[in-house]
């Protein structure tokens, strides 16, 4: 959560900073996860009976923007990693509407077709909902053939996350703005030779659900 949440599409606009707010959710976020360690690793505890493994956390990405770097900053530190950058993981660049407010965009006539035909629509002066789609998916591809096998921390932006998870479910980009992601929350996403699998999306309790089946 940055001081413009909910009020600016702030987009690729250097020098947003995470409010307060913000930095307690990435805080707290980073305990959840240092949580998140193998059963096994745990006063050898062992997985319950028809539940999947449950992976150490191995590498932490993040967009190059200041916010997600420091979302991701105290997740690294609590897992004894160190953040590493990933410009796919960038916001969409929102073009000519970067910095505007909310309020005003929502009067737009184009804004109705960014809610409703997201997949027709391009920002003036930036990029397509396609390609920030297209981009997304392609770097958490190249993410998951970097890490077979293990799992990882993406710290990206609500819209390509949102536009990650549509593709992963196989609905149409048309849907993508139907789905919810929260400051400071957790989707999960499986890649495997069978395709992807949905784990969790905008988790905000606790990890017991994000494990593959």
């Amino acid at each position: 959560m940055t001081p413009t949440t909910g009020k600016i599409l702030p987009g690729r606009a250097p020098g947003l900073h995470l409010a307060d707010a913000g930095r307690r959710q990435a805080e707290a976020l980073a305990t959840r996860l240092a949580s998140w360690a193998p059963p096994e690793a745990r006063d050898g505890e062992r997985p319950a009976p028809g539940r999947g493994k449950q992976p150490k956390i191995s590498a932490v990405y993040a967009s190059p923007l200041e916010r997600t770097r420091q979302t991701a900053g105290p997740i690294a530190s609590a897992l004894g990693l160190r953040v590493q950058i990933d410009r796919g993981l960038l916001e969409c660049d929102f073009g000519d509407w970067t910095g505007a407010e909310l309020k005003n965009l929502s009067k737009l006539p184009e804004w109705a077709t960014v809610q409703r035909y997201p997949s027709g629509f391009r920002f003036p002066g930036g990029e397509s909902f396609r390609g920030m789609q297209t981009r997304i998916v392609g770097s958490l591809a190249a993410l998951a053939a970097e890490h077979p096998g293990e799992t990882v921390v993406a710290v990206s932006h609500a819209d390509p996350i949102k536009a990650a998870v549509s593709d992963a479910l196989g609905a149409h980009l048309d849907l993508f703005q139907r789905i919810v992601i929260s400051p400071c929350s957790v989707t999960a996403i499986s890649y495997g030779p069978a395709g992807p699998s949905v784990l969790t999306v905008n988790s905000t309790a606790a990890f017991g659900e994000v494990v593959p089946q």
